[in-house]
């Protein structure tokens, strides 16, 4: 049997030749991790076994450069990625972390594995649990919050969740709560956000969760994200990057001239809408900007005048000015994401 596959999508690696940072296709399997140049290559560039391998992040090697994990082998070889955001690096990290452990226990890796330790009840439906607390009227309000001169975007506090579980009857006390809250984070349907609750996280304590309000979470698929606050000697932004940022990550970006396919890291803002796109290796300024206001966003088939025609997961973005740009998303899940987000901001962006 091949090894499961527990992760996939684009990081930029350091080259172990000629130290220089590509975008790859990167999978994790469960006894090693192989990189390919792109995700359409039927063999991978490289394989990383994970056996006995240890695993340092953050990884603070290179300067500017943010975002950035090492994996250390048996053989005493380092090998570096960079993710694109901070929440993105931590997703990699846990499963990378958990994939290295399954293989020093003998043990499968399993992304649900409820702690042994906490024992729910039979009528209690997770599921349905956690979409009553993401109901837009008389579930959890999502917040922004600020602590340690970061602004943690769409996510809520611990005693904010145990808060609900409490006025909703879901439980019938806190310790209740803090069973039942420590269950949906086990299962991934809460995600910890800040110092603080990932290091419940990643301990030892009875109850990964904590019902504290300095401790914040947020949805997976909520679009949280966290950013420097900006002190008040801050030059003045440029407009366009003024907007909140609801999504960000990497595509693939058709160019307009050569009809070249390469990896971009992009930012996603509204109000004002914006596209923003960035060399994934690590540049601070970006390459573009695309003004999504009153744009036209759709899927599109392959086929054979210029655009990617091996792969599937295409969309088209038109702008006002009739500007044409043609992306490429991992997967048929990920695309919808995209589309969706960039329709939210074209519609009430400026």
């Amino acid at each position: 049997m091949e090894p499961k596959r527990i992760r996939e999508g684009y990081l930029v690696k350091r080259g172990s030749v000629f130290n220089t940072w590509k975008p790859m296709w990167v999978v994790l399997l469960e006894d090693g991790i192989e990189f390919y140049k792109k995700k359409s290559d039927n063999s991978p560039k490289g394989m990383i076994p994970l056996k006995g391998s240890t695993l340092t992040s953050p990884c603070q090697d290179f300067g500017k450069r943010m975002f950035v994990f090492k994996i250390t082998t048996t053989k005493q070889q380092d090998h570096f990625f960079q993710a694109a955001f901070l929440e993105e690096r931590d997703a990699w990290v846990r499963d990378i972390k958990k994939a290295i452990k399954c293989i020093e226990g003998g043990q499968k890796f399993a992304r649900k594995s409820t702690r042994r330790s906490i024992r729910l009840p039979e009528t209690i439906d997770l599921g349905a649990l956690y979409l009553s607390m993401k109901d837009t009227e008389k579930g959890i309000k999502e917040m922004n919050l600020e602590k340690d001169k970061k602004i943690f975007n769409h996510c809520f506090t611990g005693n904010c969740v145990i808060d609900w579980l409490v006025s909703n009857q879901s439980v019938r006390n806190r310790q209740e709560g803090l069973m039942i809250a420590s269950s949906l984070l086990n299962e991934g349907y809460l995600q910890p956000a800040g110092d603080m609750s990932k290091s419940a996280v990643d301990g030892t304590a009875e109850n990964p969760f904590l019902d504290n309000p300095d401790a914040f979470y947020y949805f997976p698929d909520s679009g949280f994200f966290c950013e420097e606050n900006s002190s008040d000697d801050d030059v003045i932004l440029k407009e366009e990057f003024r907007g909140v940022i609801i999504k960000q990550g990497c595509l693939l970006k058709q160019g307009h001239r050569r009809k070249n396919w390469k990896v971009r890291k992009f930012i996603l803002r509204e109000d004002p809408a914006y596209l923003h796109y960035y060399d994934p290796a690590g540049a601070e300024d970006p390459l573009g900007a695309i003004h999504l206001r009153g744009c036209v966003v759709t899927s599109v088939e392959s086929n054979s005048n210029g655009r990617k025609s091996e792969e599937e997961n295409l969309f088209e973005i038109i702008t006002a000015d009739e500007v044409h740009y043609f992306l490429q998303a991992a997967s048929p899940k990920e695309r919808t994401e995209w589309i969706k987000a960039i329709q939210v901001a074209s519609r009430t962006g400026k």
